[in-house]
């Protein structure tokens, strides 16, 4: 049942939704969480989980509980082919997590709903975000054309297409989509690939990823003009026989999901209309390069969650705008550093020889290999 207040409104209950609500719970502040799903997503893109990110989620008391169940994989590489030409390790990151926790979005979201559920809070389902509008004192949401809920913030945790974002007037940028990409989580008959590491493969037929997952199998990523909506066997196989290990011994087994999607790059114009915030993809989409998307987003929430929790508690609303202030830059530098990784990896044929011998000159400069590791662990700040 949909109450008539609440103090904390969280619509979208993904991960970024599930963890601004767990960190207010913890708290002790009154949240509801809404969700136009009528139960949680079971496939999605998102499959790491970075140190940074770890460290965010351990304020939440769930990072050993999520930790225990990922793959680690303490090493990242850029190929061109069988060739290494940018070997990353994480031993020496400075963090308490010195590795990639390689572990599937729903995975992540169970995780954090049942840290909130153990905190007393539950997910509302399906009820639809339908009309917001609000003043100085509060807001008042519309859930499915009839019910009214007063709530003195809205936090909207509701992915790119964002209602919460469009209803409080926050623009979202301007839109660059670029490539697509296909996706697929496959399972191989015998080894060709690394099971503890992520691998970026270049090739003169275009770049793949392949992702270990606790499970035995592997996330692939390619970027393809035209990709299927459901990619089968055959085409993931002439994926990898074409762009990844040379020696040709890589034989998938079977295809256990697959998908496709467009890249775009956006940033919302502001992260705070009044009393209505933003968090994850309701503020950022970008290139899935370097898995930088869920992690940037759980980390908006535990920061949003953290805020919103002490204003409650009387502690000035400049927290809010610190908040927003703090995020979206961080959420451009993302935008730009997947722009870069993802333009690297599709570059064309001719450039192709010259962008190979930069890399792999630049790896031999510990300096860049520090950076690049950081970049891709969430600190390089530190």
């Amino acid at each position: 049942m949909i109450p008539r207040e609440t103090t904390v409104l969280v619509v979208g209950a993904g991960p970024v939704g599930l963890a601004v609500a767990a960190s207010l719970a913890q708290q002790g502040v009154e949240v509801t969480v809404v969700d136009q799903q009528a139960e949680g997503a079971n496939t999605s893109r998102a499959a790491v989980v970075h140190p940074r990110t770890m460290e965010a989620l351990d304020r939440l008391g769930v990072a050993d509980r999520l930790a225990g169940l990922s793959l680690r994989a303490g090493r990242f590489t850029i190929r061109d082919r069988d060739r290494v030409l940018v070997p990353l390790e994480f031993a020496q990151v400075p963090s308490p997590y010195r590795t990639l926790f390689m572990v599937p979005q729903p995975t992540t979201e169970r995780v954090l709903l049942d840290r909130f559920v153990e905190l007393g809070g539950r997910v509302l389902r399906p009820h639809r975000l339908t009309a917001l509008e609000q003043d100085a004192d509060g807001v008042v949401a519309t859930i499915d054309d009839q019910h009214r809920l007063s709530a003195r913030y809205v936090v909207g945790a509701d992915g790119m297409k964002s209602a919460v974002r469009t209803m409080a007037g926050i623009g979202f940028g301007k839109d660059s989509a670029g490539e697509s990409f296909t996706l697929a989580d496959v399972r191989l008959h015998d080894g060709g690939l690394p099971g503890e590491e992520v691998v970026l493969f270049f090739s003169g037929a275009g770049m793949v990823v392949s992702a270990p997952l606790p499970d035995g199998s592997f996330r692939i990523v390619a970027e393809v003009e035209d990709p299927p909506e459901h990619p089968d066997l055959a085409f993931v196989q002439d994926l990898l026989d074409r762009r990844g290990p040379a020696a040709g011994t890589t034989r998938i087994a079977e295809v256990v999901w697959g998908s496709r999607f467009r890249v775009h790059h956006r940033v919302a114009d502001r992260y705070r209309a009044g009393r209505v915030l933003l968090a994850g993809d309701a503020a950022h989409v970008h290139s899935p390069a370097g898995g930088q998307g869920m992690n940037l987003g759980l980390r908006d929430a535990v920061a949003l969650g953290e805020a919103l929790g002490a204003v409650v508690k009387g502690e000035p609303e400049s927290l809010l705008d610190e908040y927003a202030a703090t995020q979206r830059p961080k959420a451009e530098e993302v935008v730009e550093f997947a722009g870069r990784l993802t333009r690297l990896a599709t570059a064309s044929p001719m450039l192709r020889p010259v962008r190979n011998a930069a890399l792999s000159a630049l790896a031999k400069v510990p300096a860049f290999r520090v950076m690049l590791t950081k970049r891709l662990a969430g600190v390089a700040d530190r």
